[in-house]
C-alpha cells in the first residue's frame, strides 16, 4: 500500500526532519529569517488609516511587504504579497489615490533612473517590461502599483519606488479597484 502526501504534508515532514537534525543555533537563525519572510504580514485595519472606505481602499505596508485591499462596503478584504522599494530613500509614504489604470503598460525610466543608469531605454508591453501586465498609476508622479514578470522580486526590497505584485494578483486587484481608490503607503 502506498501513502500519498500532499505537497504541504511533504514540506512539513521535510522541515520537521531538518529541524530535528539542526543544531539549536542554526534553528534560531532560521526563526529570524522567517520573521522577515513575506508571509509574516502585519495585519492592518482600514480605520487606522482612513475615515471611510471610499470607492475602495488600499494600504501598502512596506515593512511587512503586503498590500491590503478593502471593497467600498467592507465586505471584501484581501491581502497580497508585494515587492517594495530597495531603500527608504526611494520609498514615498503617505496618502494618494489611483488616478489611471492601464492593461499592457509600457515602461519609461524616470529622470533619476536615467542619471543612475544612462543606458536604460523605454520598454514596450511584453515579457521584458518591468511593469508586468497591469499598472495602476498613483497621484504621485512615477509611483505605480503594478505587476511583474520576475516573480523573484515579490516579498523583497527590489523596486525603484513602486509596489509590485504577481501578474495574476495585479490582474485581480486591477478589476477590484476603480479610479479614485484611496491608497496609503506606510
Amino acid at each position: 500500500m502506498s501513502i500519498k502526501l500532499t505537497r504541504r504534508q511533504a514540506m512539513l515532514a521535510a522541515t520537521a526532519t531538518a529541524t530535528l537534525a539542526t543544531p539549536g543555533i542554526l534553528r534560531a537563525q532560521d526563526v529570524e529569517l522567517t520573521r522577515r519572510n513575506s508571509s509574516s504580514f502585519s495585519m492592518q485595519d482600514w480605520r487606522d488609516h482612513f475615515d471611510d472606505l471610499g470607492k475602495s481602499t488600499i494600504v501598502a505596508d512596506t515593512v511587512s511587504r503586503a498590500l491590503h485591499y478593502w471593497s467600498a462596503d467592507g465586505s471584501d478584504y484581501r491581502v497580497y504579497p508585494t515587492s517594495v522599494p530597495l531603500t527608504d530613500a526611494l520609498t514615498k509614504r503617505g496618502y494618494t489615490s489611483i488616478v489611471r489604470k492601464k492593461v499592457g503598460p509600457s515602461w519609461t525610466p524616470t529622470a533619476s533612473q536615467m542619471q543612475r543608469y544612462p543606458d536604460w531605454k523605454p520598454i514596450p508591453p511584453g515579457p521584458e517590461n518591468p511593469l508586468g501586465t497591469h499598472a495602476m498609476y498613483l497621484s504621485w508622479p512615477a509611483y505605480i502599483i503594478h505587476g511583474t514578470h520576475d516573480t523573484r522580486k515579490i516579498g523583497r526590497r527590489s523596486s525603484d519606488g513602486c509596489i509590485g505584485l504577481y501578474n495574476e494578483k495585479i490582474a485581480e486587484l486591477f478589476q477590484l479597484c476603480p479610479v479614485g481608490t484611496q491608497v496609503r503607503v506606510i
